[in-house]
């Protein structure tokens, strides 16, 4: 039986569409500065971005999140972020030209991703994109994120698209298991915050590419095959 017609591409945001981390690390060393502490080499924070703000502070303070003290120093960094979230952040190399041929291709794309959407909307519109993407789910959209499916399943439904017809693309397990579950096609990327001790090759998606331009051919495949 021969697969549905791509129609939709859908992105995660940090360390698939955008390199959010430049602004996590700024936000992070400003806090140790700020509470007397030195400077800690940016790889340890960027090595646990897709572990989230609580991942990323626990790093940066080495400090287990359990602790008298973490909660405020996570909500510090919320808020901190919020006003620094799209200051450095910029889209990967090749995918502004990703982008533009997607839409050369008369297919839609949009992002899924758990980052809350008081951070995502401000990004995205900051960089220009919020007006292209046809769709952009958030945790705030729904009762379970990611790896549940519920996210992608929503942004097919305010798609009006089978999931079948849709390529889910990320740099986390959780996006892939996400994509399965939903019934997307899924694409693993090798460029994105991947900690260390992570293999994308074991995640099960149904490609893996090592930069955003790699899509290309992805893409091209899956138009030419159904």
């Amino acid at each position: 039986m021969k697969r549905m017609q791509l129609k939709a591409v859908l992105f995660d945001m940090d360390g698939t569409l955008l390199d959010t981390a430049p602004d996590f690390v700024a936000v992070c060393q400003a806090m140790l500065t700020a509470h007397g502490k030195p400077a800690v080499d940016n790889k340890l924070i960027e090595d646990v971005v897709s572990g989230g703000a609580r991942a990323m502070v626990a790093a940066t303070f080495d400090m287990d999140p359990e602790a008298p003290g973490f909660e405020e120093l996570r909500q510090e960094f919320l808020d901190r972020y919020q006003e620094h979230c799209a200051v450095l952040t910029r889209p990967y190399d090749g995918i502004l030209e990703l982008l533009e041929s997607i839409e050369r291709s008369r297919l839609v794309w949009g992002v899924v991703t758990n980052k809350p959407v008081r951070f995502a909307e401000p990004v995205m519109q900051q960089l220009g994109l919020a007006e292209r993407s046809a769709v952009l789910v958030c945790p705030d959209h729904v009762s379970r994120a990611k790896p549940d499916p519920e996210m992608l399943l929503l942004a097919c439904k305010q798609l009006g698209l089978d999931p079948a017809e849709v390529l889910f693309i990320g740099d986390d397990l959780r996006d892939i298991e996400s994509g399965r579950a939903a019934g997307t096609r899924t694409a693993a990327v090798r460029y994105g915050y991947i900690h260390p001790d992570d293999n994308p090759s074991h995640w099960g998606a149904d490609v893996i590419v090592d930069k955003p331009l790699d899509l290309l051919a992805v893409l091209d495949r899956a138009l030419c095959s159904c």
